[in-house]
This record gives structure tokens, C-alpha cells and sequence, in this order.
């Protein structure tokens, strides 16, 4: 595809954008369905990590150990991404999404029995692998949901709404795992506070498996099962790794790195929150990176679907994530650290709806599944090796030389979305109106 004969009349493109219409009623059912039962299975997403980095001091686990438990999900989802965004090209995204929904419940009872059973680091470690391949069949489908249903000028609020909406779930869970486990030990049949966090995380996963087998309709495929899309095929157009290594960049950072050290950064600054200790506190911290980055998403999609390109857009919030970054590397007090959390939540979910957008804009329809799995791949690549590399990093060197690396991250994200849509489409700034697919082919 390229976009060298791109118009550069805004005022054309945003005509083409109010025929295009903004969210419907029976987008906002189907994404709403979507949201929901998301929302309620991310508890078990969220409940583990300010839990098991001080679990790993009582149960005897490394703190390498521990990064790799808290990476494993990403991992194993790094291997069924690809896969998962086949099967929904295939089979379509009711079925994936509701077996997605209940691998992950039984993920999240995975904790429980790690608690109580011998060798607890191998069983968080399974249950964690489990989670990440019931995640690849939710995230590959939720987005494809999203592309489904929404045209070019709605497109990055679906995809806000689908992200945004819910990681809710997620700084819910960093709640219930930090306060829950600092303030219930032994409130129920005298079980450890941790152990009922991951009961109560259990139960709403379960839910959220009803709820989604309830609500969630099919909108992907028609009729017959798609025979000719194969479980190993994977997207690989110029558009597809851009995005996904944009994706990779940020998540290396913001997954990696902030939330696999915030709670030893708060227990060397011995900060704390409403008299909770390092735990409970970085729970309360990491819950309001995700709500800021949750609020945004949606905000950010919606500032891109009003713009005549997407590109400007990503670039104004990889610079605020840059920024939230650097005051980290020098925060001291509550304030600054939670400026810093905010910003980094707010530039990251900012990137989030606009960039899942604009690789639909530039993929065809049928193909969307596999772009997303790809673009899942290498954001999990991120994520996964970012605990690897800081927890270690931060006993050698500090927790400041560490963000202040993370703060140059979101400008490398920048410069590598720069440099593939420039690759792709002729134009640094391509318009959306030309590169969207539901009315123009794309290069594969």
C-alpha cells in the first residue's frame, strides 16, 4: 500500500469521518458484553503482583524466580498468540473468548493451590503459564471484536473502550491482592490473607466466564468454518511489526520494569499509603497507573479518530510516558511518585486504543486475527523480559539508572512508528480515511 497520493484536505477527511459515524448502539452492546467479562477475569491478572514479590522472601523464592513467575504468562502467551489470532480467523471469536475466559478462572485457582501445596513456586509458575494461554484466546478476540464492529471513525474509541474499559479489572485486582492479603489474614476459616485474595479472584473469574457465554455474540465469521487459515499462520506485513514493536517498547517498560520493581522501590523509599505497608501500597500505586492509562485509552482513541492521521496523536503520549519515566527516576514522596505513576499510566494507555486502531485501519478484515496475535507476540516479548532484566538489575545498579533507561524507551517506540509508517505508506503522518481497509486494500 502506499500513501503517497494521500489527500491532505482535512477538511474532506473529516467529512469521510462523520459519514463514517462515531459508535452505534449495537457497538456500544457488543463492546460493552466485551468489557464486562473482562473485567471481571483481569481481578486475576492484577491480584498476583503485589503479593508475590514479597511472598517470594517467605516462601524462599529468588527474586529471579520470582521474575520469571510473574513473567510466565507472557511467555506462554508469546507462543499462543500467534495461534489464537489464527483460530479466530478460523473459527471465528465467540468460542475462543469464552474458553478463554474459562482457562484463565482456572488459572487464578492455580494460586490457591500454591500456597498450600509443596514446591509453591512450580505451581505459581503452572498456573501462571495457564493464564497466559487463556489470555491469548481473550486478547486476541476482544480486539477483533472491536475492528468487527467499528468503522474508521469510531475505530480508536472501540478499541479505548475494549483496552480501557477492561484493565479495569486489572488495578482492581493490584487492589484486592495488595489491601485484601494486608488487611483479611485469617477473617476467613482462618485462612492467610493472601490465599483469600486468590479465592475472591477465583470466584469473579468464574463469573466473568458465565457472563461472556451469556453476552458476547459472534461477529467474525459467517456460516462455515474458514478451512483456508492454518493454526501456524502468523501476520508479518510491514504495518503489523511496526505496531508490534511499538507495542513491545512500551509494555518492556511500563509492564516490565515499573511493575515488577515498584514494590522494592516503595520499600527502599519507605513510602506508604494510608498506613498500608510497601505491599498494599504498590498495589494502590499500580492501580493508579492502570486507571490512568484506562481513562486514556478511551481519550486517546477518540482524539484519534478527530484527527486527520493517528500518528501525532501516539506521538504526544510516548512523550508523556517518557516524562512520567524520568520523575520516577527522582521521585521522593508520595506526590511525586504518584505524578510519576500517572503520567506513565496516562501516557502508555494514550498509545494503547490509537495504536490497536491504527493497525486496523492498515489490515484487511479477514486478517485481523492474525495481526493481533502478532502484535500480542511481540508486546508479551516486552513485558515478559522486562522483570527478567530489572529485578536482577535493580540489586546492581538502582532503581533510578533503571527508569531513567524506561524514560528513552517510549522515544524509541516513537521513532520506530515514524520510521514504519514513512516504510509502509509514503508519509510520516498517513491519513486515515486512505489507509483504512474497510474501504481501501491494503499491501499484504
Amino acid at each position: 500500500m502506499s500513501g503517497a497520493d494521500a489527500p491532505t484536505d482535512e477538511s474532506a477527511t473529516n467529512e469521510s469521518r462523520e459519514d463514517a459515524g462515531g459508535l452505534s448502539r449495537s457497538e456500544y452492546l457488543v463492546i460493552g458484553s466485551v468489557i464486562a467479562s473482562t473485567f471481571f477475569v483481569g481481578f486475576g491478572g492484577g491480584v498476583i503482583f503485589p503479593i508475590l514479590p514479597n511472598l517470594g522472601q517467605v516462601l524462599g523464592i529468588s527474586p529471579f524466580l520470582v521474575g520469571i513467575i510473574l513473567s510466565a504468562n507472557r511467555f506462554s502467551r508469546l507462543f499462543a498468540n500467534a495461534p489464537a489470532g489464527s483460530l479466530v480467523d478460523r473459527v471465528g471469536t465467540r468460542k475462543p473468548f469464552v474458553v478463554g475466559m474459562l482457562i484463565q478462572a482456572l488459572a487464578t485457582f492455580g494460586y490457591v493451590i500454591a500456597y498450600v501445596a509443596p514446591a509453591p513456586e512450580a505451581w505459581f509458575l503452572l498456573a501462571r503459564i495457564i493464564w497466559g494461554l487463556g489470555s491469548a484466546l481473550v486478547f486476541a478476540t476482544a480486539y477483533t471484536i472491536a475492528a468487527d464492529v467499528s468503522q474508521s471513525g469510531s475505530r480508536g474509541q472501540s478499541m479505548g473502550l475494549i483496552r480501557g474499559g477492561s484493565i479495569f479489572g486489572f488495578p482492581t485486582g493490584l487492589v484486592l491482592g495488595g489491601i485484601v492479603s494486608d488487611v483479611a489474614d485469617g477473617a476467613l476459616f482462618s485462612l492467610p490473607g493472601d490465599v483469600i485474595a486468590f479465592v475472591l479472584a477465583t470466584v469473579f473469574s468464574l463469573f466473568a466466564a458465565a457472563l461472556a457465554f451469556a453476552t458476547v455474540p459472534e461477529t467474525h465469521v459467517e456460516g462455515e468454518v474458514n478451512r483456508s487459515v492454518k493454526p501456524w499462520e502468523i501476520d508479518y506485513t510491514v504495518s503489523t511489526l511496526t505496531v508490534g514493536l511499538v507495542n513491545f517498547t512500551i509494555l518492556f517498560a511500563y509492564i516490565g520494569a515499573l511493575f515488577a520493581t515498584l514494590v522494592l522501590f516503595l520499600g527502599e523509599l519507605e513510602i506508604s499509603v494510608f498506613g498500608f505497608d510497601a505491599q498494599g501500597s504498590s498495589g494502590i500505586f499500580m492501580a493508579v497507573t492502570v486507571i490512568a492509562a484506562a481513562v486514556f485509552m478511551f481519550y486517546g482513541g477518540y482524539m484519534s479518530d478527530n484527527r486527520v492521521s493517528r500518528v501525532p496523536t501516539l506521538l504526544v503520549f510516548v512523550a508523556i510516558s517518557s516524562v512520567g519515566f524520568l520523575l520516577l527516576a527522582i521521585a521522593d514522596s508520595v506526590w511525586t511518585l504518584t505524578l510519576a505513576c500517572v503520567l506513565i499510566g496516562a501516557g502508555q494507555g494514550g498509545t494503547s486504543g490509537p495504536l490497536i486502531a491504527l493497525l486496523a485501519d492498515l489490515t484487511p478484515n479477514d486478517r485481523m486475527g492474525r495481526a493481533t496475535g502478532t502484535n500480542n507476540v511481540l508486546g508479551d516479548i516486552g513485558g515478559g523480559l522486562g522483570p527478567l532484566v530489572s529485578l536482577p538489575l535493580v540489586e546492581t545498579v538502582g532503581f533510578w539508572p533503571i527508569y531513567a533507561v524506561c524514560a528513552l524507551l517510549p522515544l524509541l517506540a516513537g521513532a520506530i512508528l515514524l520510521a514504519g509508517m514513512k516504510h509502509e505508506t509514503g508519509h510520516v503522518f498517513p491519513t486515515t480515511d486512505v489507509i483504512d481497509t474497510a474501504e481501501n486494500s491494503a499491501a499484504d
